[in-house]
């Protein structure tokens, strides 16, 4: 399914090849931790669910990091891997959040979903402007990807996301995002065929909005 999916494919189609995508391209390590990426989304997700999120929040938890998973040649131009300077190992795709963003929104997916996923990268930047606390508390890997990431909000920046209508749902977002890394509790973590209904619930309504 292209990245400029047709509005010909229903909501079940594109439900289904967001899941096939997420499995079948979710089974590397998470970038510079121990666990899969897969399961650093099921448990954003599921941290979502438990904090009773509205669908579409829950939405965005798990599909924050879509546009990581997207094959290069859909976004040639834009998918570029971040390196670090001292190791050269990579610690994610640059954008990969916008990229992310507009794929779901080529997909049909809402408004609010696709800006929490735009967001997370902001909520993270944001974060760590405010609280030195928050950048401490931040993995290695976490911490080398925000170099290059614009580094802590500043200026005009901070003011538009403090103002930002959906700002308390991004922070939240980028909480469970960041507490979405813990080893060895798969068999805990709802798995990845009960978000499809969700999903295809989601983008039926959304198209019928439309």
């Amino acid at each position: 399914m292209a990245s400029t999916t047709s509005n010909a494919h229903t909501a079940g189609e594109k439900s289904r090849h967001i899941i096939r995508l997420l499995e079948e391209r979710g089974q590397d390590d998470y970038i510079g931790e121990d666990i899969s990426q897969l399961e650093h989304c099921l448990q954003a997700a599921h941290q979502a669910k438990g904090a009773g999120s509205q669908n579409e929040v829950s939405i965005a938890a798990l599909l924050h990091d879509i546009g990581q998973f997207l094959p290069a040649d859909l976004e040639s131009d834009q998918i570029k891997e971040l390196k670090s300077q001292n190791d050269s190992v990579s610690v994610g795709r640059v954008g990969h959040e916008t990229i992310g963003e507009h794929y779901l929104r080529s997909l049909g997916f809402g408004e609010t979903v696709c800006r929490l996923v735009g967001s997370h990268v902001a909520a993270k930047r944001y974060l760590t402007a405010i609280d030195p606390a928050y950048y401490t508390g931040l993995s290695a890997a976490s911490k080398k990807s925000l170099q290059f990431q614009g580094g802590p909000l500043k200026g005009k920046e901070l003011e538009v996301f403090m103002t930002d209508p959906l700002s308390k749902d991004m922070i939240r977002l980028r909480k469970w995002d960041d507490g979405a890394k813990v080893v060895g509790i798969a068999d805990k973590t709802p798995r990845l065929g009960g978000y499809e209904a969700l999903i295809e619930k989601h983008l039926r309504g959304n198209t019928e909005r439309l």
